[in-house]
């Protein structure tokens, strides 16, 4: 069941969102590009390498008419090591961004976070919009788009976007896509 938080009262709606896939497959990238397109920044605690150590945050507030949106965006860490902190960035998630990392060599791994997903979703998978995001388009070695769906046994019925988070190509398309579903739903 969708948990948005409604307040009658000031007229907003709370709605979260987690993007969720495999280390380094381009989660944090996107959601940078969301906020830069805001103008806001993302909250994230990284390594000095510059990864994403437990999670990214930020929020983002749309106004339209007498109502108040306010988006709480999430990205779930890639690293196994911090495995542990992937159930509580999925508590109380309305909508997800599966992100996953096109070259061929990292089709494990994708399959590996999806089954994942699916394990911490449990009976609420089906009740919770996801939406695919194949990154690295750009990539010589990219999946072809069949063949990434016949190894990862993902359902005809996903909506998968092809993008390219470093250049914001399909970034905005698929983060209004999962919206669209979560308040459709």
């Amino acid at each position: 069941m969708i948990k948005m938080l409604w307040d009658l009262g000031t007229r907003k709606i709370v709605v979260k969102v987690v993007y969720f896939g495999c280390a380094m497959s381009g989660k944090t990238t996107s959601l940078q590009y969301i906020f830069e397109k805001f103008g806001k920044k993302i909250q994230s605690i990284e390594t000095r390498e510059g990864r994403t150590l437990f999670f990214d945050w930020g929020s983002i507030s749309i106004q339209k008419g007498q109502w108040k949106f306010q988006i709480e965006l999430w990205s779930a860490t890639g690293q196994n090591f911090y495995a542990e902190t992937r159930p509580t960035v999925l508590s109380g998630v309305d909508g997800i961004v599966f992100v996953a990392d096109s070259q061929l060599q990292l089709m494990e791994d994708n399959k590996a976070s999806w089954n994942e997903l699916n394990l911490l979703l449990g009976d609420k998978r089906k009740e919770i919009p996801i939406v695919i995001a194949l990154n690295k388009r750009d990539f010589p070695n990219a999946i072809s788009i069949n063949e990434f769906k016949k190894l990862i046994g993902l359902e005809n019925s996903l909506e998968l976007f092809e993008t390219i988070a470093t250049q914001g190509i399909n970034v905005m398309e698929i983060f209004k896509a999962l919206i669209e579903r979560v308040f459709n739903h």
